[in-house]
């Protein structure tokens, strides 16, 4: 990801292959043939003479050293037969690193990649087919939808969900308590009448930069809107429909409620450093960034507060991207059986409890948002997490955020140019990036 937003990735994640998957009965004869190879491997624990090492590539900074060995040495115990050799990885560079170990068959049984980034390594069809054991074993119908829909694709799932983390809203309370607002907005029309109150006296009621394209993604979203949309394996750029315009139109005038740049991206500069000063009421972010801010401004520590993106209504919060990790299993890993085991594991409830509490992330499920109750700002972003979307199935997205054409259409309606106009030739620009050739 790595544009991530805080500690998760959310630049070029990707999805699963361009591959029909068999349904049905053939997964009652997949079950069968399952079981045999796992018995006969010697893969199941209790079974087979000699140790399997399951070579596991993990990201840096996705899960600590102490989660690691500590489930690691769960596993081990667990399983006689099978050690884990687990690799961290580092993000820059890791997309031809990965590609090439799924298609060598010579790299790693078991990998971590961001949940939007599946289908850029799967298109050639090299991953492991996991739809078996996301319905069996996995409670696949409680997924998180923007780490479990990237990874499936026709059907079957190739990317199983890990963790998720997405933007939330982080307030001042001393300036919410000074402007006489005694309770966060649940609505997007009280979120506006909340951020004018505050957007006075010589302080902003909300720093949002201009070209903070997922944070618009959201809204667009959450009108019924797409960045793009897909028809006979083929995407084309959808900002110029209504909705999507619609959410636009939110995002600008949300961004006019403060002094933020409009033609540059929330990390230019970094809007931590921008709300440590003490007179913005509100910024868009993945509650980690609280950190940061702290670091900048010590003063702040106990003033800050936490609340899902409000979203039309108080029955449920506004969608948002969501940012994460899937794992994927190369179809052919030497040890691919064994690895399953290690998936299942490490996306089951026990290590999800301990991941979400060890690294302030949400679970890979709804189902287990309420480990997470205590941590306000995890909290939040476990309850937008429930609405959770990730950018367009395309393997070519990466090509997108490459050269983001989004980004200059929202500066473009920020200084005044027809929202309308704009939008057509950005989406114009969105699927000449995104056609099949």
């Amino acid at each position: 990801m790595k544009n991530r937003p805080g500690p998760h990735r959310s630049g070029p994640h990707r999805f699963g292959p361009h591959r029909t998957a068999p349904r049905c009965a053939a997964l009652l004869a997949a079950t069968a043939l399952a079981a045999s190879a796992l018995t006969g491997c010697g893969y199941l624990p209790g079974t087979g003479d000699g140790a399997t090492t399951v070579t596991v590539w993990l990201m840096k900074g996705s899960a600590s050293d102490g989660f690691v060995q500590r489930f690691t040495k769960d596993f081990e115990s667990k399983h006689k037969n099978i050690k884990l050799d687990v690799r961290i990885q580092e993000w820059s560079g890791i997309g031809a690193k990965v590609t090439a170990a799924v298609r060598s068959g010579d790299g790693p049984d078991l990998i971590e990649v961001g949940n939007t980034q599946v289908a850029m390594y799967a298109e050639s069809g090299g991953l492991r087919d996991l739809t078996l054991e996301s319905v069996r074993d996995l409670g696949s119908k409680d997924w998180l939808p923007g780490l479990a829909d990237p990874g499936s694709i026709n059907g079957a799932q190739y990317g199983i969900p890990w963790y998720a983390a997405n933007r939330v809203v982080i307030y001042n309370k001393d300036l919410f308590r000074d402007t006489g607002i005694t309770a966060v907005p649940r609505t997007r029309t009280q979120w506006i009448k909340d951020t004018e109150q505050l957007n006075s006296g010589g302080r902003q009621g909300i720093y949002l930069a201009g070209q903070d394209w997922y944070t618009l993604s959201g809204f667009i979203w959450d009108e019924g809107g797409e960045l793009a949309e897909e028809a006979g394996g083929n995407y084309t750029g959808a900002l110029d429909t209504p909705a999507a315009i619609r959410g636009m139109d939110f995002y600008k005038q949300l961004q006019g409620l403060g002094d933020g740049p409009k033609n540059a991206d929330e990390a230019h500069p970094q809007q931590a450093d921008v709300f440590a000063k003490g007179d913005v009421g509100q910024i868009i972010a993945v509650p980690g960034t609280a950190q940061t801010i702290l670091k900048d401004n010590p003063r702040l520590k106990g003033k800050l507060g936490f609340f899902p993106i409000p979203g039309r209504t108080a029955a449920k919060p506004s969608a948002v991207f969501t940012g994460g990790s899937d794992l994927i299993i190369p179809d052919k890993a030497r040890h691919g059986d064994a690895a399953v085991g290690v998936v299942e594991a490490l996306a089951g409830r026990t290590w999800q409890t301990e991941l979400a509490r060890t690294m302030s992330y949400v679970p890979n499920k709804t189902t287990l948002a309420g480990v997470v109750k205590g941590e306000e700002g995890t909290a939040a972003m476990a309850a937008g997490a429930a609405r959770g979307r990730a950018t367009p199935n395309s393997p070519r997205w990466a090509a997108v955020e490459a050269d983001n054409p989004i980004k200059p259409y929202m500066a473009e309606v920020l200084t005044g140019q027809d929202a309308g106009t704009a939008a057509k030739k950005a989406s114009k620009l969105l699927t000449d990036e995104l056609v099949d050739r």
